[in-house]
């Protein structure tokens, strides 16, 4: 295998472990569920995303031929990750889960008529 591939293969498994660490630091110490959110959605998918194109170049240099299943694999990662991390967020902002004042302020999302004691009603019962 050629000196350079073997450097950018290095290179991307430290900078995945890295992020992977980062990302993992970050979940365990950030102060709420917002914040504590970035980690596992950001870091460590990019983490992830690191390791999975090392590994598919290091195969793609040995057997001669790419392998498919880690861009499907880093393809898959990368579209759902930031979509349950959309979700985990709306729902936390639903259910209303308690953020920092200090770091995070009023979230812009909520209406004022979500910052009353009962729940907005939903859409299809606002009549009930």
């Amino acid at each position: 295998m050629h000196v350079i591939l073997e450097g950018v293969i290095s290179l991307l498994l430290v900078a995945g472990g890295a992020f992977v660490f980062i990302g993992s630091l970050g979940m365990a110490h950030l102060r709420d569920f917002y914040m504590r959110l970035h980690g596992p959605t950001k870091a460590t998918t990019l983490g992830i995303g690191c390791m999975l194109v090392a590994s598919m170049l290091y195969f793609w240099g040995t057997e001669g031929k790419p392998d498919i299943q880690e861009m499907l694999i880093t393809l898959f990662l990368f579209i759902t990750a930031p979509v349950s991390a959309h979700l985990l967020a709306k729902t936390a902002l639903h259910l209303r889960i308690k953020y920092v004042e200090k770091t995070a302020g009023r979230p812009i999302e909520l209406r004022p008529e979500e910052l009353g004691e009962k729940p907005v009603p939903h859409p299809d019962r606002a009549h009930d």
